[in-house]
């Protein structure tokens, strides 16, 4: 299972067309919020199964703040964060997902690639596609594969208009 992991594309729909066009056929395709215009053509792009959440610029969206689905035998909580002050520390989040039973808890908000493993939880941050704001201001994406003895492998994307390059694997 192949899944694509965007956030904060800030109704730069130009870019999440270009990176579903970049990364190929996907099963599942997930954004974190900070749409902020075209989610039903983000759907139609997609043409998977799609997860979208609202973040803090999403007003006139009709999104849920925040949502949870299992990808094989994985309990999944996505959210954007400003709502658990991602930017001031990932403690209420982190434990949070511990507290609810979450195996991933997908966030973004920060514009800043993140991706946390240990024996209790996995926190992730596919970081912004359109406007970055960790050293070199890449522009990044996440994916996830599900491999067939149900292993997951995370890899960060990089836009490939921002930077000619493509998969950089986290481990």
């Amino acid at each position: 299972m192949r899944i694509l992991v965007i956030s904060d594309s800030h109704g730069k729909n130009d870019d999440v067309k270009q990176v579903i066009e970049q990364v190929g056929d996907i099963d599942m395709f997930i954004h974190l919020g900070d749409i902020e215009r075209g989610p039903e053509y983000i759907r139609q792009l997609a043409n998977c199964e799609t997860h979208m959440i609202a973040g803090n610029n999403d007003y006139d969206i009709d999104l849920p703040a925040t949502d949870s689905f299992m990808i094989a035998d994985k309990k999944v909580f996505i959210t954007h964060g400003h709502r658990f002050y991602v930017g001031a520390g990932l403690d209420k989040l982190r434990q949070y997902g511990i507290d609810n039973g979450y195996d991933i808890v997908m966030f973004g908000h920060t514009h800043v690639p993140y991706l946390e493993r240990n024996k209790d939880i996995t926190l992730l941050n596919p970081g912004s596609i359109s406007y970055p704001r960790q050293d070199g201001r890449k522009h990044t994406f996440m994916m996830i594969d599900v491999d067939k003895d149900g292993e997951f492998h995370y890899s960060q994307g990089l836009l490939k208009s921002s930077l000619r390059d493509f998969y950089g694997n986290f481990y």
